[in-house]
């Protein structure tokens, strides 16, 4: 079972440099297994073009390396805290990818100004606060998904499956390891549709409500009819 997870996380990592979100080795995809016990995630500063399965790490929820012979990413602590506070989520995504990157140091969301936006995020894509200092200083990783744990109260992670860490970048997830991947792609689409949106008219409005949730319902609403099923 964890050959077969390492093997999903090791194509999905090679993926983000297929889809252009990562410049050098800047960025990282999990997945946990389905017992919710172990994680596997990129080795820090490893090429994505050089990365086989065998170089994945499986750690515990403690973020401590149960298989492999290399450092897991230094952001671990980050995606094992995430895993324990949504439940829900199978995989993460964590890129620097431009746009997304450009809305998380401007400390500013994402605003939902079309369809597009709306078909994969139900609403802005929102934006944790700054980390203090005393945060930045020590569990600086563990700070960061405390952030974005904070930030996600009265917010159903699986509705809007990505956030920006101010000063940052993004992480997103999803049900699968795949779909944290796909959600990294359209959040960077979605950020560079809305910057330049903003630059055409920075008093943009945001998408009518009634169409957000139409939009948004018929991709993943109970009565959702986009696809095939």
């Amino acid at each position: 079972m964890l050959d077969d997870l390492r093997r999903e996380v090791c194509d999905a990592n090679r993926a983000l440099a297929d889809h252009g979100l990562v410049t050098l080795t800047w960025g990282n995809v999990s997945g946990i297994c389905p017992e919710r016990r172990h994680v596997a995630i990129k080795p820090s500063g490893v090429s994505y073009r050089e990365l086989t399965p065998e170089h994945i790490v499986v750690v515990d929820l403690e973020g401590d390396v149960v298989e492999g012979d290399l450092r897991p990413s230094s952001d671990t602590p980050t995606h094992v805290l995430l895993y324990r506070h949504f439940p829900g989520i199978g995989g993460i995504t964590h890129t620097h990818s431009r746009y997304g990157t450009a809305f998380a140091q401007a400390r500013r969301e994402i605003p939902c100004l079309g369809t597009t936006h709306a078909d994969h995020f139900h609403g802005a894509v929102p934006v944790t606060r700054p980390l203090r200092p005393a945060e930045g200083e020590e569990d600086y990783e563990v700070n960061t998904g405390r952030v974005i744990a904070e930030r996600f109260e009265g917010i159903d992670p699986l509705e809007v499956p990505a956030v920006l860490v101010a000063g940052h970048a993004p992480f997103t997830w999803g049900r699968t390891v795949q779909e944290s991947l796909e959600n990294a792609v359209a959040l960077e689409a979605i950020a560079a549709m809305a910057a330049a949106t903003l630059a055409l008219d920075p008093a943009a409005a945001a998408l009518e409500d009634h169409v957000l949730e139409k939009h948004h319902r018929r991709k993943h609403g109970k009565t959702a009819y986009y696809g095939q099923r």
